[in-house]
């Protein structure tokens, strides 16, 4: 006999290897280019501008992130993101794409004050939990162009970011072509790509992510993946951290 699986009763897994790296692109739309150099004082890259994520940090479609104490909140980036197929290094840019395995939707949460203090991105892009990626992982051949996708990002009914990948500034073949001319790209291994302009940073007054909100990313032909805010005191109390 044929048990059904009731999708309450499993515990979900982000869609990547334990192993996996998550290679990050910052300032990748020109739009948001504009709005970081205004109000972070960062110019637009001219190659692509790479830092890492810790793997541990990545969560599934639902999975509550809580804000750090020392934080007003978090910031949303809706992102594409792509999931490498193969070992690569040295990749042609012209054969690049052959080494994606799928595309999945990426929300590159960031806690700004620890971001923006020092010219080192990392503890600002790695606070526990705020690597919400999902919900599923599309193949190349359903995909369609990556190219043309429209990014979407929701906090209650106010849709904050509304982009689409025409406006990247290193298209993807590009971003896995100068990591791998240094670095080694394994299976399993993100690549999120950036975000469109439309974060909370950028905004008057800037609008952060509390405790209470619930944000939904969105890319075309992906779907939406959700994710509530909480604080950290609570989901210490829920034993989740």
């Amino acid at each position: 006999m044929t048990k059904r699986l009731v999708r309450a009763e499993l515990v979900e897994a982000p869609p990547v290897p334990q192993t996996a790296r998550v290679f990050c692109v910052g300032i990748n739309y020109h739009a948001h280019g504009d709005e970081s150099r205004e109000h972070s004082g960062l110019d637009t890259p001219k190659v692509p501008m790479i830092f890492g994520r810790w793997a541990d940090t990545l969560v599934v479609d639902g999975d509550p992130v809580p804000v750090p104490p020392n934080e007003d909140g978090l910031d949303w980036e809706v992102e594409l993101a792509v999931i490498i197929a193969d070992r690569v290094w040295a990749a042609d840019r012209a054969t690049a794409s052959q080494h994606v395995l799928g595309y999945t939707a990426f929300n590159d949460l960031s806690a700004r004050k620890k971001q923006l203090e020092t010219a080192q991105f990392t503890l600002g892009k790695n606070a526990d939990r705020s690597g919400p990626i999902g919900p599923v992982v599309v193949t190349p051949d359903e995909i369609g162009d990556p190219n043309s996708l429209t990014l979407r990002t929701r906090v209650g009914d106010s849709v904050m970011q509304l982009g689409n990948t025409r406006d990247l500034i290193h298209d993807i073949p590009s971003i896995i072509a100068y990591i791998t001319d240094t670095v080694s790209l394994k299976p399993g291994d993100v690549i999120a790509t950036g975000t469109p302009a439309g974060v909370g940073l950028g905004m008057k007054p800037q609008v952060y992510l509390t405790a209470g909100d619930a944000v939904e990313v969105e890319v075309e032909n992906i779907g939406v993946l959700r994710t509530p805010i909480v604080s950290r005191a609570d989901l210490a109390a829920r034993h989740e951290l």
